[in-house]
């Protein structure tokens, strides 16, 4: 069967991180329905209320036709044991019969997007900021690899949540700029090196969540909050359900460049 005829996700171990809200949340409704049944859905966020809510929601989900099993992992990833948690649960929730393991890289934060580049002197500020949104992601993806590493009828797909920050510079974004072009050029190089491995880099577009709420309201650059302030006065902001269904609908087609970087409004 072409990839392009593809009308489901296989029988598929998907590892989704930040899922307890936002974008995150979105895309462990939208591939709880996409899963043939025996899959599973390890959902990883910090508020385990949130995770068991979610969980409850896809179980109960009369369009999840495989009805997966759910897994909830509370953890921080910017803390060591966070990855080794998620690694631990996933060993365990593997079965035989996985014919598709998927990790999408979503958990990220802002930072502090109130103050400007020249005001980050405290290296311990910045290095809490990385490692949540950088050294996590690689430390996770590696353990995630080394895991279940390649084998015959087992596909492996890495998906890295981008944004257009990873390719331009938003002033007073400082810290969510560098880790996010981090992030990129990491999944970039992965996908190099892995040519067994399915690697995307999906930007989502600007999405109606806290994350923007804060943009809004805590920027320090007055332009920069006044574009952010704009597109949610215009209606111009993206439910995070109709993202999801693009980045849905690469996955299933399975065609992009493997490391490519591939925005919302190109699909």
């Amino acid at each position: 069967m072409s990839s392009a005829e593809s009308t489901d996700l296989g029988r598929a171990l998907c590892i989704i991180t930040g899922a307890s809200r936002g974008f995150g949340r979105a895309i462990a409704k939208e591939m709880s329905r996409l899963v043939k049944p025996g899959s599973v859905l390890v959902l990883v966020a910090r508020s385990g209320d949130d995770l068991r809510a979610l969980q409850e929601e896809v179980n109960e989900s009369e369009a999840s036709r495989a009805s997966p099993v759910v897994r909830c992992v509370v953890a921080d990833l910017g803390q060591l044991e966070g990855p080794e948690s998620v690694v631990r649960a996933s060993k365990e929730a593997f079965s035989v019969d996985i014919d598709h393991i998927i990790l999408v890289n979503n958990a990220a934060s802002l930072g502090d997007v109130s103050r400007y580049a020249k005001s980050f002197t405290n290296m311990i500020e910045v290095d809490s900021y990385l490692s949540l949104n950088v050294s996590s992601s690689l430390c996770l993806t590696a353990s995630v690899l080394q895991a279940f590493p390649q084998c015959p009828g087992l596909r492996r797909t890495v998906i890295n949540i981008t944004s257009l920050c990873a390719l331009q510079p938003f002033r007073s974004w400082v810290l969510y700029c560098t880790g996010k072009a981090a992030r990129e050029m990491m999944f970039r190089v992965l996908a190099e090196e892995e040519p067994d491995l399915r690697v995307l880099n999906y930007s989502p577009g600007p999405l109606d969540t806290a994350m923007q709420t804060l943009a809004r309201s805590r920027t320090a650059d007055p332009s920069i909050r006044k574009s952010f302030s704009d597109m949610f006065a215009q209606g111009q902001l993206l439910t995070c359900e109709a993202s999801c269904v693009k980045l849905m609908k690469l996955l299933l087609e399975d065609t992009y460049t493997s490391g490519a970087h591939i925005d919302v409004y190109d699909v």
